[in-house]
């Protein structure tokens, strides 16, 4: 057991801890261990790569805090000033690299998301073409355990917009959410079907098991959901993330459940992809015209941001896809650690 402060409450149902993996993320770790301040030397978040092992995995475990927590670490330490002082350090490192990165990126909707409507022609890039067509179950396996840190708890980032949506844009999310938390079934809410899959799978479903095998352009692509989530002057962001993953979501679902189905991954690994293909089609419309409509009627000048979310999700996205892609051209598995056989 992890120590913790005297009288505090600890989190008994959280993943544990995993290794750190550079300066911060040990600073991170050892202020969780001990119930004390993170210590770093100064200008380490400055020096660090904004998109490296490290300054991700710090940020992740101080966003962790604010969904389950880890076993044994005091629930308070999630308002710790110390710790959000270091994550506000970390944010805004990352923040100035996607601004900088995505600094000629559209600052319209209709410009931000057109691309995203049509189906390329050339699908030789996709890794999901890739798994339908020529995906190996061990290759599978991986995807699934990479994408668990995410599925396993699923729409949780987004609904911290509910609260901040007034009108159409609110009661279209919550519709949205609905469906994503089961519509009143727990057997039925998608994170829960995640982790079926990953049963079928032969993999462990358990929250956060597989963290310490998780590489940065992974952990990127879920910290960017927190970050816009934990901020209320991102709202737009979350919107114009939320929307990208939605549009994009139905096609590559088709392609996944072909995969599985064509590897014989098992009926509750296929039935997840097979559940996002007709509901992600219906989510796309709703959020598209509801959600992003009624927030541009509310708030015109959050355009930028709607466009500016879309935009940082498809660049990390496409960061992730081209890791795991050259990993497996390579012959070698795309995580830190590869997987036991199944």
């Amino acid at each position: 057991m992890i120590p913790h402060s005297p009288g505090a409450t600890a989190t008994a149902a959280g993943p544990r801890l995993v290794e750190e993996r550079g300066e911060l993320s040990g600073a991170v770790t050892q202020a969780l261990q001990s119930g004390g301040p993170p210590v770093y030397a100064t200008g380490s978040v400055l020096r660090a790569a904004p998109w490296g092992e490290d300054l991700q995995l710090a940020l992740y475990l101080l966003y962790e805090l604010h969904y389950r927590g880890f076993d044994g670490v005091d629930d308070g330490r999630e308002w710790d000033p110390d710790l959000l002082r270091l994550r506000q350090a970390l944010e805004t490192r990352v923040l100035s690299a996607l601004r900088a990165e995505l600094s000629d990126a559209p600052r319209s909707v209709e410009e931000a998301f057109a691309p995203l409507l049509v189906e390329p022609v050339d699908l030789s890039g996709s890794l999901s073409h890739h798994l339908e067509t020529d995906g190996a179950l061990w290759q599978l396996r991986e995807y699934a355990a990479l994408r668990s840190l995410y599925h396993l708890k699923e729409a949780d980032p987004h609904a911290w917009v509910i609260p901040r949506l007034t009108g159409r844009a609110k009661a279209a999310m919550v519709a949205i959410e609905y469906d994503e938390f089961g519509a009143g079934r727990a057997d039925r809410i998608h994170a829960q079907l995640f982790a079926d899959l990953l049963t079928d799978l032969g993999l462990d479903p358990a929250y956060g098991c597989y963290l310490d095998r998780a590489p940065a352009p992974l952990l990127a692509t879920v910290n960017l959901m927190s970050l816009f989530g934990l901020h209320r002057a991102l709202r737009g962001a979350l919107v114009g993330h939320f929307a990208c993953v939605e549009v994009t979501s139905s096609p590559g679902s088709r392609r996944l459940a072909r995969a599985l189905w064509r590897c014989g991954a098992g009926p509750a690994a296929e039935h997840f992809y097979a559940e996002h293909v007709e509901a992600d089609a219906v989510h796309e419309q709703v959020v598209r015209h509801e959600v992003i409509g009624g927030l541009l009627a509310d708030e015109p000048r959050l355009e930028a941001d709607i466009a500016f979310g879309c935009a940082a999700t498809v660049l990390l996205e496409d960061r992730l896809a081209t890791h795991i892609r050259e990993a497996w051209d390579q012959g070698r598995s795309a995580l830190r650690r590869p997987l036991p056989g199944p």
